[in-house]
């Protein structure tokens, strides 16, 4: 007897004594057979639906006789995410698909080529088709053209000039970016029988998706690397207009803490022109906020103060580059400028290793904003310079953690203001 039909045996036989316990022996008076059997039956209908067993079968049994386990593991690697074509229509990656489809499809030869050449060759013909060269046959040029699958039966149909060439039959099929044909898929055999024509032309439509998904992230990334270009842009001249002039006052009164204010203020353009990447750990975003805020300090004086409420565990966190110093600045600009007696800005951060998030916090008791201005900033459409900010903001973030982040904003006039962001790490 198998286990799992001995387990079920043992659970439905200990659920009927525990049944029979309950309703002959506990209750008083007994109960009659007809409730016994009912108070029975419901456990054991859950126990037996329930359970994997053999009466059920194991639901990984099929699928796992159907593809065998050799093709599974290689569709889903094709499938998923580690697809070598994911990363775009390379050399290296028509390589590494065409040495993982030849065993998958089992034909004798693998070809990828994109518009201008031959990518990769896998198999026999491999002396003579090779990487660099113009697309192996003149049914590739064919496909690029029509965007359809061309079938070849015989070795003349094949299309290959070389005399020795040993491919008998094969199927060249267009890998398509929507309607455009960016490359081409070709099996070939080395008898007279091309392969499956629907095979092909479905792992075809399977490596076009992955393409497609490519296209999708190199146009994503540019878009990511626009709004950072931007949001470098967006350095208020101002601000450098402003630090200047506070440079120059301090030079006739404390020639060292001017030195000190330049060394700051190149530092900080520095790091917000040259920091390469999305991404940067936040002790380093850390430090260019403090710089930010130290010139801001020299020229408001006691007007601005500042606190810091960092969890140490934070500072080796990657976090995307200049997000926080806008939202710093805001605070600033909006809030603590407009208010006589100035007031303090706060950055608080924490991460959640359960959660694998970190929170950020940016707050003033500056003078806030009406609820209008509020609703017009938060909401669909931004308007005023702050509400560019967090549009650009937004944007970047939604576009590196789709819908995995949050950006929240409360404000009271009079009452200040408080950003917090909450974004995915690791």
């Amino acid at each position: 007897m198998r286990r799992g039909t001995t387990l079920l045996s043992f659970a439905v036989a200990v659920t009927w004594g525990v049944v029979y316990v309950v309703t002959q022996l506990l209750a008083d008076p007994p109960l009659g057979v007809g409730t016994t059997i009912l108070a029975g039956l419901g456990p054991t209908l859950l126990l037996t639906l329930g359970y994997a067993s053999v009466l059920r079968g194991p639901r990984s049994t099929a699928t796992s006789r159907r593809l065998g386990p050799s093709r599974s593991g290689r569709t889903i690697a094709l499938m998923g995410r580690s697809s070598p074509l994911r990363s775009g229509l390379t050399s290296e990656a028509a390589r590494r698909t065409a040495e993982l489809l030849r065993p998958l499809l089992d034909v004798d030869a693998v070809a990828i080529s994109d518009r201008h050449e031959l990518l990769a060759f896998v198999g026999a013909g491999s002396d003579h088709h090779r990487p660099g060269a113009p697309s192996p046959t003149t049914n590739s040029a064919r496909v690029l053209t029509a965007g359809k699958t061309v079938v070849a039966g015989t070795r003349s149909r094949v299309g290959c000039s070389h005399d020795d060439c040993p491919l008998q039959a094969g199927v060249v099929a267009p890998l398509l970016i929507g309607e455009r044909a960016v490359g081409t898929l070709a099996v070939y055999r080395l008898v007279p029988k091309p392969p499956s024509r629907e095979v092909v032309e479905g792992m075809a439509g399977i490596l076009s998706l992955h393409l497609e998904l490519a296209e999708l992230d190199r146009e994503r990334n540019l878009a990511v690397d626009a709004k950072l270009d931007a949001l470098r842009a967006q350095i208020n001249p101002h601000f450098l207009f402003n630090t200047l002039n506070t440079i120059a006052s301090k030079a006739r009164t404390d020639a060292e803490e001017a030195r000190e204010l330049l060394l700051r203020l190149s530092d900080f353009f520095r790091y917000a022109v040259r920091q390469d990447g999305q991404f940067a750990e936040f002790g380093q975003e850390y430090f260019f906020v403090r710089t930010y805020l130290a010139l801001e300090q020299a020229r408001f004086g006691d007007r601005l103060r500042v606190h810091y409420d960092v969890d140490p565990q934070v500072l080796t966190v990657q976090v995307p580059v200049l997000v926080i110093q806008p939202l710093v600045e805001n605070a600033v600009k909006h809030g603590i400028a407009d208010k006589v007696e100035g007031g303090t800005v706060t950055l608080r951060a924490r991460v959640d290793p359960l959660t694998r998030t970190i929170s950020i916090k940016v707050a003033d008791d500056g003078v806030g904003l009406a609820a209008g201005a509020l609703d017009d900033i938060t909401g669909r459409e931004f308007t005023g310079s702050e509400g560019v900010g967090l549009r650009n903001i937004s944007g970047r973030l939604g576009a590196l953690f789709g819908e995995r982040y949050r950006l929240d904003m409360h404000s009271q006039q009079g009452g200040g203001t408080v950003v917090e962001l909450q974004i995915p790490f690791g």
